[in-house]
């Protein structure tokens, strides 16, 4: 969607079957942001539009690298195809985050908000991570989630991007 060149290995995120459009929005904005690639798999839970993207991810929607599956099939067989490892944060996991060693080349992947990612894609995952949390607690929101884990990742493998502004946050 975007006009910009993305290293053939760099890190990337996706989002499986996104049901709310804000936190879809504030995930492109991350990737923009982090010249991450977000990778969309369909079907969402709302109309996945050239309007509806400029909506919630504001002006960060030209500078996202954005990337549309139909399904989980044609991401899968981009994946397969890009030789890439998926790492899925889920609630559905033993191993911290904190303690994976992440590589430059990792497509990090969130469910959707209301159900998760279902079995199927946990068992294509070649790695499951959770986030340490409280026991009372339920789940962290996807958009906090995804910034967490990558923010880890990138410090792990250099990947920041370079910084075009003395006023970045």
């Amino acid at each position: 969607m975007c006009g910009r060149q993305i290293s053939v290995r760099a890190m990337d995120i996706a989002l499986f079957q996104p049901d709310q459009p804000q936190n879809t929005g504030t995930l492109l904005r991350l990737g923009a942001c982090m010249d991450v690639p977000v990778h969309v798999i369909e079907p969402c839970g709302f109309p996945f539009s050239a309007r509806g993207l400029r909506r919630s991810a504001m002006d960060y929607a030209d500078l996202v690298d954005l990337r549309h599956h139909l399904d989980w099939d044609s991401f899968l067989d981009w994946q397969k195809n890009a030789g890439r490892r998926l790492v899925l944060l889920t609630t559905k996991a033993d191993s911290p985050y904190t303690e994976f060693r992440f590589r430059p080349d990792d497509i990090l992947m969130v469910g959707s908000e209301s159900a998760g990612a279902p079995d199927f894609v946990h068992e294509t995952a070649d790695a499951r991570l959770i986030i340490p949390m409280v026991a009372a607690a339920r789940s962290i929101n996807v958009a906090v989630a995804m910034a967490m884990v990558l923010g880890e990742a990138l410090r792990q493998t250099d990947g920041w991007p370079q910084s075009g502004s003395k006023d970045a946050i």
